[in-house]
């Protein structure tokens, strides 16, 4: 029996061989970077990626992310990590890239809540609130998401209803939605 090299997993017999468990081996090992609250892709910090991560994720649940919804996302990444158009823009670009693969919001849930107070989480819910109303409708996963969420960062119902209400007042009264 031939002991494999500390680090590298065995090689498979068979059809395919190494080059059929490596692939495999590879997705398995970036599921776990997600769920430390990593990014491997382009080195971003780990609250801005997953704020990216989330609000990309409530973008697309309604049928896929627009161009009114990744303006909105690109400005609020921006202003609350002081990012400028280009680096929110690419911010945005690797959240869509890994949700794609990962889909996945419990890594990115806990990375806010283990990085945020109370109230900073709250901001964020507000910021998630502004994507999912920028088409001027709340489609039921989005609720559904807006549920799961408080649950997971640490929000009470009545916090999130309350965030809600608020972006709802700023457009209401054409103000620049979002928190900074």
């Amino acid at each position: 029996m031939r002991v494999p090299e500390a680090g590298r997993p065995p090689a498979v017999e068979g059809p395919g061989g190494a080059a059929y468990l490596m692939p495999m081996l590879e997705r398995i090992r970036s599921l776990f970077t997600a769920f430390r609250g990593e990014d491997a892709e382009g080195g971003w910090d780990a609250l801005a990626f997953a704020v990216a991560a989330l609000m990309t994720e409530a973008a697309s649940l309604d049928g896929g992310m627009d161009a009114v919804e990744r303006e909105r996302i690109a400005a609020l990444l921006g202003r609350r990590f002081r990012l400028d158009a280009a680096e929110a823009a690419a911010l945005l670009g690797a959240a869509e890239r890994r949700m794609a693969d990962v889909q996945q919001i419990y890594p990115y849930a806990r990375t806010v809540k283990d990085s945020l107070s109370e109230e900073e989480r709250v901001a964020v819910v507000e910021m998630l609130w502004d994507v999912i109303l920028a088409d001027g409708r709340v489609d039921d996963h989005e609720a559904n998401l807006m549920r799961r969420l408080g649950g997971l960062i640490g929000i009470r119902d009545v916090d999130i209803g309350a965030a809600r209400k608020r972006v709802l007042a700023r457009m209401d009264c054409g103000t620049e939605g979002g928190v900074g």
